[in-house]
């Protein structure tokens, strides 16, 4: 019979587990830094030495990682998700922007619609708070606040649609974003006549997302990208009308 005596879970296994979900769930985010040893041990009622076991194994693991003199800090591992070369390969050629975009359009399309029927109220309540902090940043003249809170938005949502998988990859898509691989975010954020055409936008997908309507919320969030794409092409298209036009202006000035 395929039956084996069970055998009791160390303290400190226990503790790595507790820990693994936790980042694989996304609560522990990469670059986040764990309480100090005494006082993550009370949190989890275990002796210090069980804790230093387990850290040791997730360190090993390469989830957690120790920065000298500052603590222990979750390892970046959305660092793995792109080879440099790969990371490379997209900055340098228009073509990786375009996909990257087609490829949230269905992937966030996807998470509005599993988050419209699965999220929890919390979950819905956090969506919420967000989109209302982008609202009062909205006044605001300069606007990094508000494009920082534009992915906070977005990854609350994909949060909310209960899917570990897509939940790591689209952070690691979010990452080369605020890197600027793909292209420069606060362009969106420059004009005031965008920035409120994309509040409005972000309030039609909250407004779905509250009411539970899954086919709706699917549909904003695909309306706020395909508008996100035009905008790219028209900016692209106005760069390069604008190079023309200094070469023109170059050309009339030697030529006296």
């Amino acid at each position: 019979m395929p039956f084996q005596k069970v055998q009791p879970e160390k303290l400190s296994s226990a503790v790595t587990h507790q820990i693994e979900k936790l980042i694989l769930r996304g609560i522990l985010r990469p670059g986040e830094r764990l309480p100090a040893e005494r006082e993550l041990s009370e949190r989890l009622g275990v002796s210090r030495p069980s804790l230093r076991e387990a850290i040791a194994e997730l360190q090993a693991k390469g989830l957690l990682t120790t920065r000298a003199g500052a603590g222990i800090f979750v390892a970046d591992v959305l660092g793995s998700a792109f080879s440099e070369a790969l990371i490379k390969l997209f900055a340098t050629h228009d073509e990786a922007v375009f996909d990257y975009l087609s490829f949230r359009r269905d992937m966030e399309g996807l998470a509005a619609e599993r988050a419209a029927k699965l999220g929890t109220d919390t979950d819905l309540a956090v969506i919420q708070a967000v989109y209302d902090k982008m609202s009062a940043a909205h006044g605001k003249r300069n606007p990094a606040d508000e494009a920082q809170l534009d992915a906070d938005f977005h990854l609350a949502i994909i949060e909310a649609s209960h899917n570990v998988v897509m939940l790591h990859m689209m952070r690691s898509m979010y990452q080369l974003l605020r890197e600027g691989v793909f292209y420069n975010r606060s362009i969106m954020f420059k004009q005031r006549m965008t920035r409120d055409t994309l509040l409005d936008q972000h309030r039609a997908i909250n407004d779905a997302l509250q009411a539970r309507d899954a086919v709706r919320a699917r549909k904003a969030v695909e309306t706020h990208l395909d508008y996100v794409e035009k905008a790219l092409h028209q900016n692209r298209k106005s760069e390069a009308n604008e190079e023309i036009a200094r070469q023109r202006l170059e050309y009339e000035r030697k030529r006296g």
